[in-house]
């Protein structure tokens, strides 16, 4: 078991703004470790690759957990406080969600320990938008986050839901609880 203890995750489903919360703490000095997902999708896209949720998404499963437990591992030690687009119980989600194999993942989540407390983004409609790389409906983006609520707990993290309002309160919501 490795266990970092200042590596807090953010997560949620699709479009719930996670990542516009963590420009707002990167803006304020804290270090953010991207979100590995929606890089494999780029590169696939660019590429012309198959790895994708729409396509192969067995492969894009696989590369998702290699990337985030090397994102995990690339972020261990953390001396200080570090925010993490999604971590490496999102792609135990997403293996339950498609109904594959998820033995695997269940085994990285249970060695690769994030801070205790992970903040959930809940699926929000007003800002709920598709794009090239989500293609989810927002029905979809509903039922992924109410899972990942179930996984993280699973886990045994304290999930801790960001509030509706304003990055820059979400970000403030995230130092006070942490504080």
């Amino acid at each position: 078991m490795i266990e970092n203890p200042n590596l807090y995750v953010i997560t949620g489903g699709p479009g719930a703004g996670k990542t516009t919360v963590l420009a707002e703490l990167e803006r304020r000095g804290f270090a953010c470790v991207p979100e590995v997902a929606r890089q494999i999708i780029q590169e696939q896209m660019q590429a012309d690759g198959d790895a994708l949720p729409w396509s192969d998404c067995g492969r894009y499963a696989r590369l998702m957990l290699e990337r985030s437990i090397a994102s995990f591992r690339n972020s261990t030690p953390a001396s200080k406080i570090t925010f993490c687009d999604r971590g490496i119980p999102d792609t135990l989600c997403y293996l339950r969600l498609i109904g594959a194999d998820d033995a695997e993942a269940m085994s990285a989540s249970a060695t690769y320990l994030y801070a205790h407390k992970v903040f959930f983004a809940p699926a929000w409609k007003a800002i709920y938008a598709t794009d090239t790389e989500r293609k989810q409906s927002y029905e979809e983006a509903a039922r992924t986050s109410q899972l990942m609520v179930r996984v993280y707990e699973e886990c045994g993290y304290e999930v801790v839901e960001l509030p509706l309002c304003s990055p820059e309160e979400r970000a403030e919501f995230i130092l006070r609880t942490i504080a």
